[in-house]
Parts: structure tokens; sequence; C-alpha cells
């Protein structure tokens, strides 16, 4: 498998974890909520993490015209969590679809965006957007427990993908 195939499948395990964490909330209005001190809510988080791989992988590496509108994503206060998940699910099909044909040479070369004014390689800014959604996943999982008072788990990060 090249790189690629590792930051899919990477992506893919955060976005699959999202929709976990979404569907464990107890109804559409809890997902909006935050507590003191957090400014962002899970489905302010998801909306980002969706948003945000498709404009950077969609968009700037596969050409799909997705138009993002990041203040959007925060701002939002209100919405279904079978809309959150269709967005994160969108952003899976983004995902499959695009990474696979990202080349080797095109890794290796300057993403085409610049992003916060700085410029990186493909591969280390896509290994960041693994990062990104797995920082915001923690984030959703904790802020759930916290809000609902359930406990449960929306399960480990499976390793089975990532095995040879």
């Amino acid at each position: 498998m090249n790189r690629t195939g590792d930051i899919e499948m990477m992506l893919l395990r955060e976005l699959e974890g999202f929709e976990r964490e979404v569907s464990l909330y107890p109804d559409d209005e809890t997902l909006w909520k935050t507590l003191p001190g957090v400014t962002n809510s899970t489905g302010n988080l998801a909306m980002h993490v969706a948003g945000n791989l498709q404009h950077y992988v969609g968009t700037v590496l596969g050409g799909t015209g997705y138009v993002r509108n990041r203040d959007a994503e925060f701002a939002r206060r209100s919405g279904t969590r079978d809309h959150v998940v269709a967005e994160l699910r969108k952003a899976s099909a983004v995902v499959r679809d695009v990474l696979p044909r990202v080349s080797e040479e095109t890794l290796a070369g300057e993403f085409p965006e610049s992003v916060m004014g700085m410029r990186f390689t493909a591969s280390t800014f896509l290994v960041h957007l693994c990062a990104h959604a797995g920082f915001h996943l923690g984030q959703a999982g904790y802020l759930r427990r916290t809000l609902t008072g359930n406990g449960t788990t929306s399960g480990p990060l499976p390793l089975r993908p990532l095995a040879l």
C-alpha cells in the first residue's frame, strides 16, 4: 500500500469514530450543547472535520468544487444527528474517491494551497489532517460523556484495518 492508502485508512477510521460518537448522543439538541469554557459542540466539531476534509482533500487535491464555509461550521447551533452523519459520510466518500488517485509525486510536492500563510508538502499536510481529525474526535468523546453523564465508549480506535 502506498502512503495515500495509509492516510485514507486513518482518515476513514477517524470519520467512522465521529459517526459513532454522534450516534451516542441521546437527541439532536444535546449534540449542539457545550460546557463552560468549551467553545465548540460535538456538532460543530463534526461539521468542521467534514468541511475541512471536503475542502482540502476534495477541492484542493481532487478538484471536486466543494465550497467550504468554515465560519458556518462553528456558528451553527442546531441540526439533526442524521444531517451531521450525512456530512461525515460525504467527507468519507471524498477521501475514498480522491486519495487513491493522488500520486507519490504529488505527495512529495508542495500542497497546492497555503494554510494559515504556510506551505507544506502534500504528505505532511495530509498527515496533519489525520491528527487534526483525531484531536477533534477525542474532544467530541469527552464532551459527550460530560454532557450526558453517560460514560459509554464509542469503542476503541480499531487496529485491525492497520494490520499487515
